[in-house]
């Protein structure tokens, strides 16, 4: 049975005009479907090198260059929180921020909430200096995020 659905197939396929060669749609297709599972599982992996014509080997030497892709046995959850570590967000607190988060959601970095909702993972850097200390949501940014305002937004995080 096939772990991609079509639409999955679809749009990894949609990616190949816009490159040079079917190879290198490797990174978005692990992006698309980690995205769409919250892992990229084995077969997941078989699948995308037949659609670019590429061997599991070469797919899953991009996947395991890149330490943001998780295999089915370390699922992300639900959001995936970024900490961001860098020296702008260490020096206004960002450890601190870090430490805050683990211990409410008694994980440690990598970790995911014991209700599957919530991968906290810390990031050298995510280009937010300006609003340090800063923190990614999936995609999304958020500026300024103090110890003190951690509580409001893990419940944002499990609606």
């Amino acid at each position: 049975m096939s772990v991609l659905t079509d639409e999955l197939r679809q749009k990894i396929l949609a990616y190949v005009p816009r490159y040079p060669s079917k190879q290198a749609v490797t990174l978005p297709a692990l992006h698309i479907v980690q995205d769409a599972l919250r892992c990229v599982p084995l077969e997941a992996i078989r699948e995308i090198a037949d659609l670019l014509d590429l061997s599991p080997a070469e797919v899953h030497d991009t996947m395991s260059f890149y330490g943001i892709f998780r295999d089915k046995e370390h699922p992300l959850g639900k959001k995936r929180l970024w900490v961001c570590r860098s020296l702008a967000c260490g020096l206004r607190g960002g450890d601190e921020l870090l430490d805050t988060v683990c211990k409410k959601l008694k994980v440690h970095p990598g970790g995911t909430s014991d209700d599957g909702k919530i991968t906290v993972e810390f990031a050298e850097c995510i280009g937010a200096c300006e609003g340090a200390p800063a923190v990614l949501i999936d995609d999304e940014a958020r500026l300024n995020l103090t110890p003190d305002k951690v509580d409001a937004l893990l419940e944002e995080l499990r609606r």
